[in-house]
């Protein structure tokens, strides 16, 4: 039997805690009942905030989730997180209205409420230090927020990864040009049609779990685990 943890990937949040608190229960137990000896790995794929009511609640959850010994996770930056660092950076005049028109004024709202006027420090240091891919070099995996090149991977870079919705990363027929061969992908950032994960490839290669969580879709984990032939799905 494989040591290696089960891991579960999950889409784009956009501010919404209270189904993510919900997807992790079910996470926690399905995990308990399916997979009592292994290791729990968490990925959650960026666009944590904006949009939807409590943004900072989400950054709240997630750092806390950081702190515990008894799981792994690992937290990307998503375009969302990029537009909000952009807004308060030193250039913030030329950013700040973009991000507030793209979702940024929810996630204001939702630090006013908590007494803040902007996001906190500790906040901002901690989006900008997450990283924007996660390779599982073992089981040939890349999570990523929105995508990779796949004529550069795994050296795509971080605009890439957080914005691309190119053609040819779309379709995993024009994959195997490099380094990128025999892997699999996993990312969020474009919302699927039908508000359910997208699988591409045969075999499976590409899996899109922006499942439209802020539009009145569903907030989706794909569970990968070692040695299973397909990947399961858990909606909140």
């Amino acid at each position: 039997m494989s040591h290696q943890p089960v891991t579960y990937a999950i889409g784009d949040i956009h501010g919404e805690r209270t189904r993510l608190e919900d997807l992790h229960a079910k996470i926690f137990d399905h995990h308990r009942e399916t997979f009592p000896q292994r290791e729990l790995k968490l990925v959650h794929l960026g666009d944590y905030i904006d949009r939807g009511p409590d943004s900072a609640g989400v950054i709240a959850l997630l750092m806390e989730l950081e702190e515990r010994a008894d799981i792994e996770v690992v937290n990307l930056r998503g375009n969302h997180e990029q537009m909000m660092l952009d807004a308060y950076g030193e250039e913030a005049r030329d950013f700040r209205m973009h991000w507030l028109t793209n979702g940024g004024d929810a996630t204001l709202e939702s630090y006013i409420r908590r007494g803040d006027e902007d996001p906190p420090p500790s906040h901002l240091r901690w989006v900008r230090d997450l990283p924007t891919l996660h390779l599982d070099n073992d089981r040939k995996i890349a999570f990523v927020h929105a995508g990779v090149d796949p004529k550069t991977f795994p050296h795509s870079g971080e605009q890439i990864h957080m914005w691309t919705r190119s053609n040819r990363f779309f379709d995993p027929g024009r994959w195997d040009v490099g380094e990128l061969k025999g892997w699999q992908v996993v990312h969020g950032h474009t919302p699927t049609k039908d508000s359910r994960p997208l699988v591409a490839g045969s075999p499976p290669r590409r899996f899109n779990l922006d499942t439209g969580a802020v539009y009145g879709g569903l907030l989706t984990a794909g569970i990968f685990a070692p040695e299973a032939e397909t990947v399961d799905f858990i909606y909140s």
